[in-house]
């Protein structure tokens, strides 16, 4: 199988946009999080891993897997493997933020739509990235295409869901 580099070559842009957008959201939902810290109490831990810390958590992934992306790996099957390995961490950082959620009791307190969009969507879009790095892995032509489109599904979902907190953040004193 041919270097990565060169393999990604046509993608390189892309996540160089993508890994950028994503480190800058970052960034800017550390600014979020201090302009609404008195929202979230630490007796609150579901809330604040499902609505705050999932963010950074995925823009994080995202921001990882760009990285590993453009860095000089030898082969696919080792950008797949870490591919996987970030499915795997995403999917268990999922279960573990909806468990925490069932343990505060939020869940009948949580709207259809932010079920969707906090649980549903980062959910989505990390067995796209455990499946498209399956693919790398085994060679498959769709893996490249599969994993941006799963970078792209995380990336989409966290800057809705960071959006969502600021604006909340922001309105909850008015109520």
């Amino acid at each position: 199988m041919q270097p990565v580099t060169e393999l990604f070559q046509p993608w390189h842009d892309f996540y160089m946009l993508l890994g950028t957008a994503s480190a800058t959201m970052i960034g800017l939902l550390f600014v979020a999080a201090s302009v609404g810290s008195a929202i979230f109490a630490r007796s609150r831990r579901g809330a604040q891993r499902m609505f705050l810390s999932a963010s950074v958590v995925h823009f994080g992934s995202v921001l990882a897997m760009c990285l590993l992306v453009l860095a000089p790996l030898r082969d696919g099957s080792s950008l797949g493997g870490l591919a996987v390995a970030g499915g795997l961490f995403g999917l268990a950082y999922s279960g573990l933020t909806w468990a925490d959620v069932v343990r505060d009791g939020l869940t009948v307190r949580i709207d259809w739509e932010d079920r969707l969009w906090y649980a549903l969507g980062p959910v989505v879009g990390y067995l796209m990235e455990l499946v498209s790095g399956a693919g790398l892995m085994l060679r498959f032509h769709w893996g490249c295409p599969g994993l941006a489109v799963a970078m792209g599904v995380l990336l989409l979902v966290s800057i809705h869901n960071a959006w969502d907190i600021t604006i909340w953040s922001v309105t909850r004193d008015k109520e």
